[in-house]
């Protein structure tokens, strides 16, 4: 099988360079890409370039550095590697060709209704996959993309002043944009598509934005797929969706990874392995994906994504997804953002928890007023037994809940509490 190199590419900020290292990956006359944040602490940097062993390294100064180590590349078609974290077992990196990856970007731009020459504004991390499609999405449309570090009223309006007619940001872009006020979020107005990805969107921010003129397209997806392939509900052309038995989202098309590039025991340059992280699969034979997360089509095919299989809360043998659970405190008076979680309780094996950053840290909402919203909306058992006020939810880069960190700072909360009792 014929091989190619893997640069890995050490990134502080999207870049002209990596566009041009992004274009040659794409039509094959430069090696395959490994963007990796530069910002990352050195240990986990060095752990990921050992762990999924490129042949060269360039820093953010655009020095190369040659590798040592003896590595076979990667297959011929393949174009990007996104690197995990590892933070679920050894580090591992999604391979996805370029095939995929132009048919996600023209699929994106065929309904977003991109018209020749219209550009996009790049302000998400381009080590994540959602950044990325931003660059991919410019150079499949021939334009090129304005690159810039944050999403704010000056830079939206710089943007849409030099063609900039797109752009993709994360729900908590979109939260500040729209809570500083001062009309920090009108020049969104102005754009033609404003895709809303990486994380659940709140009903009440998207009723803002709307209510605003903002253009907002929910999308769904992950790095496996190329990123966003389900926009409002809806498939891109090409993709295929089910629901499995056990209730999960599968996805098929010619959107989907190649492979997992193994870290650890499995060695660089070993082939793609076949088995998943997170509990989902590798494309199977027919073309299936099989995803982490639960979901339910309605008679028209249009997907409604629950949340995920993994977090799945089990209270007294009952199940509670907490994506649920969390788009129902959405609505309540006084949340600004919330985050539901389980923890372990005697008696009903698990208790679920809403973490609340309150509207008013001086008036934060009540438990039972946040029980009695919830059972409003969903079965009884699914009502929170402890709400936890915190000035702010941690996020990851990516604009997800940083659920782990978050349970960790539960722990840390509940031992202190013990210890203070004691």
């Amino acid at each position: 099988m014929t091989k190619r190199p893997l640069h890995a590419v050490l990134v502080e900020r999207a870049t002209p360079r990596l566009v041009e290292l992004l274009a040659a990956a794409l039509d094959g006359t430069g090696p395959a890409i490994l963007p990796l944040d530069a910002g990352l602490p050195p240990a986990r940097l060095a752990g990921l370039i050992e762990a999924l062993g490129p042949d060269s390294v360039e820093d953010a100064r655009g020095v190369n550095q040659p590798r040592s180590v003896p590595n076979p590349g990667v297959a011929e078609g393949t174009a990007v590697i996104i690197g995990t974290s590892g933070s679920t077992g050894a580090p591992k990196g999604v391979e996805l060709s370029a095939a995929a990856l132009r048919h996600s970007a023209q699929a994106s731009l065929d309904r977003a209704g991109a018209r020749p020459g219209e550009r996009w504004l790049c302000c998400l991390p381009v080590t994540h996959v959602a950044g990325l499609q931003v660059l991919v999405r410019s150079l499949v449309s021939g334009t090129e993309p304005v690159l810039a570090e944050h999403a704010d009223a000056a830079t939206l309006t710089a943007a849409a002043a030099s063609g900039c007619a797109h752009v993709s940001l994360v729900p908590t872009q979109l939260q500040r944009l729209l809570g500083n006020g001062a009309g920090e979020s009108a020049p969104l107005a102005g754009f033609s598509s404003v895709l809303l990805g990486g994380a659940a969107a709140p009903a009440g921010l998207l009723a803002a934005a709307r209510a605003a003129g903002i253009p907002v397209v929910t999308t769904y997806g992950m790095t496996e797929t190329c990123g966003g392939c389900v926009y409002d509900g809806v498939p891109l052309n090409g993709v295929r969706v089910k629901i499995g038995d056990d209730e999960r989202i599968w996805i098929g098309g010619p959107v989907l990874f190649s492979g997992y590039r193994p870290g650890g025991d499995g060695g660089a340059g070993s082939p793609p392995m076949r088995g998943g992280s997170r509990g989902v699969v590798p494309p199977d034979d027919a073309g299936w994906f099989r995803t982490g997360d639960l979901g339910r089509l309605d008679g028209s095919g249009r997907l409604t994504v629950r949340g995920r299989a993994d977090d799945v809360i089990n209270t007294g043998g009952r199940k509670v997804v907490p994506g649920e659970v969390a788009a129902a405190l959405e609505s309540c008076p006084g949340v600004r953002d919330v985050a539901v979680v389980g923890q372990p309780d005697a008696e009903w094996g698990e208790r679920v928890v809403a973490v609340v950053a309150p509207s008013d840290p001086a008036n934060p909402p009540g438990l039972e007023l946040l029980r009695l919203h919830v059972r409003d909306r969903l079965p009884r058992y699914a009502s929170p037994s402890r709400v936890v006020m915190v000035d702010a939810v941690p996020m990851l880069p990516s604009g997800k809940h940083d659920i782990v960190r978050l349970r960790q700072e539960l722990l840390r909360r509940e031992q202190t509490e013990a210890e203070n009792v004691t």
